[in-house]
This record gives C-alpha cells, structure tokens and sequence, in this order.
C-alpha cells in the first residue's frame, strides 16, 4: 500500500512560519521605507501585508511570482501565451522591487496585473489568498518561499528553474523539510538537463520533472522608440560606442577606468552607462568626476555628447543595445552573479561580461561555446577586450550574428509548457 501523503511541514518549516510572522513588522517597515524612498504611492506599500490594490478579475487566475525584473520579464512569453488562448486566464504578476513595478507598468499585457509580492508570512498570504484566490501559482526561476508554496490554494509550479551550487548544497542538508518543501511542487521546468537531474536527486519524483526551454532567450526584446533612436544615433555618429549594462556597485569605477583606456587610443570613444538601479546615478556621476570623464544624463534630457553618458532612466534599455554593437554585462565584476544576455543577444550585439555568473552561468557558456561571448573579464582584461572590437568592427558584428542566432536557438517550448499549465490548473484546490 502507498503511504499517505505527509500534509503537516516539518518542525523546521514551522519554525520558519512562526519567526517570519513575529518578525513581520519590522522587515515590512524596512521594505516599506525603501519602496517609499523609491516613489512608491503609500498605499501600495501594504501589498507587501497581502492588502489587494486592484478588484480580482472574473474567472480563472495565475499567480506569477518573481524577484526583480529580470525574472518577472523572462515570464512575458509565457504570459503572451497564457492571454494568446480562447478563454484566457487573467494574469497578476508579483514581484518585490520597485524598479521591477515600474517596468511592468510599461510593458505588462493587457489582462496582466501587477501587485507587490506578499510578506512570507501567514497573515500576509491569507490576506492575498483571500482576494486573488489564484488556479495556479508559477515561481520563476529561484523564488522558493516555503510559505508562500505551503499556503498556496493551487498547484505550484517552478519555471525556467535556476539553482545554483549554493542552493543545491543548502537544500541536501536541509533534508527532510526540503524534500517535503519539494514535494509540494506539481511541476519543475529546468533550464538545463543537470538542473534536472540535480533536483531529481534532491527527492522529486522523476515525472514531475523536465528540461524546457529558456524563457529569457524567447521573450521579444525590448522596443525602441524609432524617432528617439534615430536622434540618438545622428549624435552619435562616426563615434565609436560601448554598454555597460546592468551594473553594480564595486564595479563601476573599473569600468570608468576601462573607458579611460579605451579614450586613450580612441578620444572619440563614448561610454553609454545604464546601471541596474538607476537611482545610483548620482554615485557614478560622482565616480566620472573623480575619473576625469565628461558626462551627460539621460534623465535630465541631454545628447550623449560627452566621453560617457548615464542612462539613468527605467525601460529604455531597447535604445541603448541598438546603438551599442559592443555590450558588457555587469554584476559579473563583483559577485552578484551576472545577468541575462539575451536581451542583447536578440538585438544582435558582441557581448562580455566578467566572472561572477552563479545565476546564469549556463546561459553564458553556450554564448561563450557559440563564439558569441566573452566571459571570465577582469579590471585588468576589460579594456584590451573593448579596444579589440572596438577597432576589428567587423569581427564584432559576426559575434553579434552569432548571438542573434544562438538566440533563436534556444527559444522555449511555449507550447508544451503552456499545455502543462492548462492541465495543472484544472486540477483544482490543493488541500
């Protein structure tokens, strides 16, 4: 005879449930100041106690939950593909960021909603379990809130599943708790075969399981207004250009040093800087200043006429990998963990990063396999890379074309996963 499902969480997890419920206010107080810091409205704020903002659309609903933007944007075809059937679910999309609310205020569907995520706490969740009352739950990526997956009302479902040696090592010796957390899944969709095996071995039976394709590589990159672009680009003209994109702290002021380099050989070189917080502007203008660099700012309305011009604005990143043949990626100098290059793999750019890639280091090494990439740079290997290409433009070009076609390569079974999840929502309540 089969044993019976287990249905109580293991003493640690309940552990876990009490300490973030009496830790409650005081984490929301952090997170409310800093949304509000951000320019939040107050009232949104109390998304994160599971306090809806919006009414809940008649009929079926899916709940997609991811971090940042990176992975509430991976899930835009999956989305497209969801609202594309004939009697489309309704779509609320939660995330914890500001800058990931502002994005998607631009570039959700119609028939999507955005709402911060609830706190990982069982008033929070009971709130917003309430009024969404959701037919599915999808995770992107690494979100595994023990909480939010035990009081899901629905099947959960992890997509597009990254997770890295870390995790994998943390969730081995957890255990127990982790097999039961596992265990509450209805489906994992990995990016690569060895995230496969890897979660097979961590306990989760073998048909609840499988490979699919990269969602980040199939999703449409994003626009570009064609009069701006084309502004921007008589400005720019017979100057040579590179992007630092997504960049982060630590690592800024070395890449202001590579481009100082770079001036060196060519004077008429410009730098475009599109950090990944664009309200850190201010700190890498101050960083330009102490380097010697000219600059102007998007976000004040100036024309890149300087040696570096700050792309401090949100959802623009469509004009900057079309005017840049030459893209390196940050979060990769210091240990962030990299960045999803698909955006200007599709867009057709030469593309380097550095050697901190835990969270898409596979997405990486295909590019880097392909000669679409060039990865492992460091404060001292950054600038000779960018001359190179910066003066072989021909060479960086056929890199681009290499890109753009490994891109279409990896495009995602859509249709496949969308019939997983039209299945698993018909399956009803969860106990």
């Amino acid at each position: 005879m089969q044993a019976a499902r287990v249905t109580r969480p293991p003493l640690p997890l309940r552990l876990y449930g009490w300490l973030t419920t009496l830790a409650a206010p005081l984490v929301h107080a952090r997170v409310q100041r800093r949304l509000l810091a951000q320019g939040v409205a107050p009232a949104r704020t109390r998304e994160r106690l599971g306090h809806a903002t919006q009414p809940r659309p008649v009929g079926p609903l899916v709940w997609i939950h991811g971090a940042s933007v990176g992975e509430t944007l991976s899930a835009l075809p999956l989305i497209a593909g969801l609202l594309a059937q004939d009697a489309p679910p309704a779509i609320l999309v939660t995330s914890g960021t500001a800058t990931s609310a502002a994005v998607l205020a631009r570039r959700l569907p119609t028939g999507a909603i955005h709402q911060f995520a609830p706190l990982d706490t069982g008033p929070a969740l009971r709130r917003f379990h309430a009024h969404w009352r959701p037919d599915l739950l999808v995770l992107m990526e690494s979100e595994i809130w023990p909480r939010m997956i035990v009081t899901a009302p629905c099947p959960v479902v992890l997509m597009n599943a990254r997770l890295s040696a870390r995790t994998l090592d943390r969730w081995r010796r957890l255990g127990a708790p982790a097999r039961w957390l596992l265990d509450r899944f209805a489906l994992i969709v990995t990016q690569t075969a060895q995230g496969a095996d890897d979660v097979r071995c961590l306990g989760l039976a073998a048909d609840r399981v499988r490979v699919g394709g990269n969602l980040k590589a199939a999703a449409t990159p994003p626009a570009a207004d064609a009069a701006v672009l084309a502004g921007l680009q008589s400005t720019l003209a017979g100057r040579p250009r590179w992007l630092a994109a997504s960049t982060h702290a630590g690592e800024e002021a070395a890449i202001l040093r590579a481009h100082r380099a770079v001036l060196a050989q060519d004077p008429a070189a410009c730098l475009i800087f599109a950090p990944r917080h664009p309200d850190r502007a201010d700190d890498i203008a101050a960083l330009a200043a102490q380097t010697d660099l000219t600059l102007t700012r998007r976000s004040r309305g100036e024309a890149p006429t300087a040696q570096v011009h700050l792309a401090d604005t949100l959802d623009e990143m469509g004009l900057w990998y079309r005017l840049s043949p030459i893209v390196f990626m940050g979060g990769s100098l210091v240990p962030v963990g990299g960045h999803n290059p698909w955006e200007g793999a599709a867009l057709g750019c030469a593309l380097l990063t550095g050697p901190h890639l835990d969270n898409c280091g596979a997405d990486w090494a295909g590019l880097r396999d392909g000669d679409a990439a060039i990865t492992d740079l460091t404060d001292a290997t950054l600038a000779p890379a960018i001359q190179r290409l910066l003066h072989d433009p021909v060479a960086a070009q056929a890199m681009g074309a290499r890109a753009r076609a490994l891109t279409a390569q990896q495009s995602a079974d859509i249709d496949r996963t969308l019939a997983d999840l039209r299945r698993l929502m018909q399956t009803g309540p969860q106990p």
